[in-house]
């Protein structure tokens, strides 16, 4: 007797093919949730600097470059980003340089699928950025 439809077979290869495709899919959704915040970060970060250099170029103390630059970046954890600062207050023409570097952290656990599969877990990468301005 023919059937129209699915059988038990064809049932339980279609179970087997979405347990071997759903790990893929899935490292797959990982990586495009992290990249996504990873640039998002470094975004906010390049920005920061930049707006942190164009106070320290106005001859601004170095409490208000940091200010500016938490205020720029502040959706991120404040906690995790490091300023450096060379040349601020110097004489005018000079250039000014504000660096920054700021702890990445993975909100999915990409970074401990690489253990699993035998490999060592992926360590966070620390996004940077600079910018210079002349000092007015």
């Amino acid at each position: 007797m023919f059937r129209r439809g699915n059988s038990e077979h064809e049932r339980g290869q279609a179970l087997v093919e979405f347990a071997m495709v759903m790990p893929i899919m899935l490292l797959l959704l990982f990586a495009l949730v992290d990249f996504g915040r990873a640039f998002y970060s470094w975004l906010l970060i390049t920005n920061a600097a930049r707006e942190g250099a164009r106070v320290a170029a106005t001859q601004s103390p170095l409490t208000d470059v940091e200010t500016r630059v938490y205020d720029a970046a502040s959706a991120l954890d404040a906690a995790s980003i490091t300023i450096t600062t060379t040349n601020v207050q110097g004489p005018r023409g000079e250039i000014v340089r504000v660096n920054l570097a700021y702890s990445f952290s993975f909100v999915t656990p990409i970074g401990d699928l690489a253990a699993l599969v035998g490999g060592s877990s992926i360590s966070a990468p620390t996004i940077t950025g600079q910018s210079s301005m002349r000092l007015e």
